[in-house]
């Protein structure tokens, strides 16, 4: 399993919600009518996970998990998984990324499950390391955001970390982030800022930012991690500059427009990272395949 922090817990929780999606609620665990009518009970298969595209690797472990569930619920005998491949590494069409020999039964209820989970973290980490790669060099890291696909959270964070990128916040609870309406709701900034101190006194407090003035107010109260949002280069280069000749202890992100065909020219205004909230809710599958083989049982 890959050392990047696999979400064990959380991709269970989505692994059970996914087969309850499949399977039903009829009976104990579900059905798969297809399956169990067609394939004898006592039938053993091997089959492969095939990368049909090229791409990075995530999210490979759920595949087990998905088996697991599966033959726990239906009573559909076990399926050793063997993986070949880690996740975070790149890939290619052809490549062979995981052996299931074992219950034909389990394995095909499975197929579809353990294929949605691990295309579309696969197709995060891929996305990612687009951006990684085009930042490299800078000095700068991609983050993500919180606009994520709701209860895939933990799983398409994790694949940003496969596809080399960084966490920004897991969510609302361990980063406090001060933008417009939080202002204008508490009085101010300068009001706004105290109150998160005040409260959560060990939490991280980033604030948004659109102007150069902005910024440097935020500095002057404490602020010690800006949201630069929708700034131009040249007015996020400024907006550094202004920051980092008051203070070489804050912290500065870029958001808001960027595209990979830019993001080199934000990264060298001198920001420390930049967020792309496409990472997670705009990237395309990467297309994996089941392929089975029963004679070779």
């Amino acid at each position: 399993m890959s050392d990047l922090g696999f979400p064990l817990d959380d991709a269970r929780l989505v692994v059970e919600r996914a087969l309850d999606e499949d399977l039903g609620t009829s009976g104990s665990g579900g059905r798969d009518v297809t399956t169990l009518s067609t394939i004898p009970a006592e039938q053993r298969s091997v089959a492969h996970v095939v990368a049909r595209a090229g791409g990075v690797l995530a999210g490979l472990p759920v595949a087990a998990l998905v088996c697991e569930a599966v033959a726990r619920r239906l009573g559909t005998g076990a399926v050793e998984v063997e993986e070949h491949v880690a996740d975070g590494a790149r890939i290619a069409r052809g490549d062979h990324l995981a052996t299931l020999r074992g219950s034909t039964r389990t394995t095909l209820v499975a197929e579809r499950t353990l294929l949605n989970v691990l295309s579309r973290t696969s197709g995060v980490a891929t996305h990612t390391r687009r951006w990684a790669d085009a930042l490299d060099g800078t000095g700068a890291t991609v983050l993500d955001t919180r606009k994520t696909t709701p209860g895939l959270r933990a799983l398409e964070k994790y694949a940003v970390r496969c596809g080399g990128g960084t966490n920004k916040r897991m969510g609302l609870y361990d980063v406090a982030m001060i933008k417009d309406n939080h202002k204008l709701a508490a009085g101010g900034l300068g009001a706004a800022y105290a109150a998160v101190r005040n409260a959560y006194p060990d939490v991280e407090v980033q604030v948004e930012v659109t102007t150069t003035a902005e910024a440097l107010e935020s500095v002057a109260v404490g602020a010690r991690f800006l949201l630069c949002d929708n700034m131009s280069p040249d007015l996020l280069r400024a907006t550094v500059e202004a920051v980092r000749a008051t203070s070489e202890m804050v912290e500065l992100e870029a958001t808001g427009g960027l595209t990979l065909e830019v993001v080199r020219e934000y990264a060298e205004t001198g920001v420390d990272y930049l967020s792309v909230g496409g990472l997670t809710h705009s990237s395309p599958i990467v297309d994996i395949a089941l392929d089975l083989d029963p004679s070779d049982a």
